[in-house]
């Protein structure tokens, strides 16, 4: 397999999963400070222009939440998933959330034209979302993160969403001190040998 990421993004959610797998897999880095490099190439595997895209034997897929269920599926003896349903859908449900809220909220604040076409509009996003990111947080907070991890005790695929996440508060404005649990979580996280290795290889920053 091959993931296509670009440092910072929410791609590496799906390179710390499979790191917790164990599995075979290359990468392939896209700056996106510089999109003329990175776009005609992320095109080519991905029309929608975005990452992460996973390269596999049976083809291309996109979008997070699909490659880090995928990635769960190839190694069960990883238990990177519950087989309880119901564990499973509060598991996506946090990765839902992430991905249809939390994940927009932060995106108003550089990429305002995706919604809008005048500039103050963009200045009128990128003022929410200190506010919006906040909110967002003492959701998670009060509502997602049921023990150290969001399912317990037990690590899981949204946990590696989830922490990628946590990781741009700081630049929206965001003090996840001010969430015990989360900030917990977060420091958590750290420990796992997966993570260590996306700071190591400079994907998280």
């Amino acid at each position: 397999m091959k993931l296509y990421y670009a440092p910072g993004t929410i791609s590496i959610a799906v390179a710390i999963a499979l790191e917790e797998t164990g599995l075979p897999y290359t990468t392939e880095a896209l700056d996106f400070n510089k999109p003329e490099a990175y776009r005609p190439q992320l095109m080519s595997v991905n029309p929608k222009g975005r990452v992460p895209v996973l390269e596999t034997s049976h083809g291309l897929l996109t979008e997070t939440g699909a490659l880090l269920d995928y990635v769960a599926d190839l190694a069960p003896p990883a238990s990177l998933k519950p087989e309880d349903p119901y564990l499973a859908a509060k598991m996506r449900e946090c990765m839902y959330y992430l991905a249809s809220t939390m994940h927009v909220n932060h995106a108003h604040k550089m990429r305002g034209e995706r919604w809008a076409d005048k500039q103050e509009s963009w200045d009128d996003m990128r003022g929410k979302v200190t506010e919006t990111m906040t909110a967002s947080c003492a959701y998670v907070e009060e509502n997602i993160i049921t023990g150290p991890y969001v399912l317990g005790e037990t690590f899981s695929i949204a946990d590696a969403y989830l922490y990628v996440v946590s990781m741009w508060l700081e630049e929206d404005g965001v003090d996840i001190s001010q969430f015990p649990k989360f900030h917990a979580f977060q420091k958590l996280m750290e420990e796992r040998n997966s993570v260590k290795m996306a700071w190591a290889e400079g994907m998280l920053g």
